[in-house]
């Protein structure tokens, strides 16, 4: 039963991050540039996003991922699950360090700039990071989902 439980809060966690990583780009490609004013508020609304949604959702995939390697002895032997925890690594890391600290640092810039107390260039240099970040992370969304569906196995060399 826990290993239920833990491949169910696996899956949403999942779920919730590619969710909330594709809902961010569509914010992100379709914010408004004629505006400043109208542009926060879509930034105030991809922070929500990556607050609310990205973070715990990575939380949530990591740890019932990681638990399930302890709890569950064939995945400590298993090449795929080391593989999926591995790839965890950056994934967590550029989550937190890049996509969502940009979150917050470009919803404050573009309040600021909308006010007129902050120059709106600053917002532009930090897109193409952004950006790359962004399809980084994805990237190792859909490498871990592929692993997780795919669960390739190690073949073995028959002797003669």
């Amino acid at each position: 039963m826990p290993r239920r439980i833990l491949k169910t809060l696996h899956w949403f966690g999942a779920i919730g991050l590619t969710g909330a990583l594709a809902s961010y780009m569509i914010l992100l490609a379709t914010a408004p540039d004629d505006s400043m004013a109208d542009y926060a508020v879509v930034r105030s609304n991809i922070e929500a996003i990556s607050s609310w949604l990205l973070v715990p959702s990575l939380a949530i995939a990591l740890v019932s991922g990681l638990l399930a390697m302890a709890v569950y002895s064939p995945f400590q032997n298993a090449g795929w699950v080391w593989a999926k925890a591995i790839l965890g690594l950056p994934m967590f890391e550029g989550t937190l360090a890049t996509i969502d600290s940009t979150a917050t640092r470009a919803a404050a810039l573009s309040a600021q700039a909308a006010a007129g107390d902050a120059d709106p260039a600053l917002l532009s240099e930090m897109l193409a990071r952004e950006w790359r970040a962004l399809w980084f992370i994805m990237a190792l969304a859909i490498a871990q989902t592929v692993l997780g569906v795919w669960r390739p196995r190690r073949r073995r060399r028959r002797r003669s």
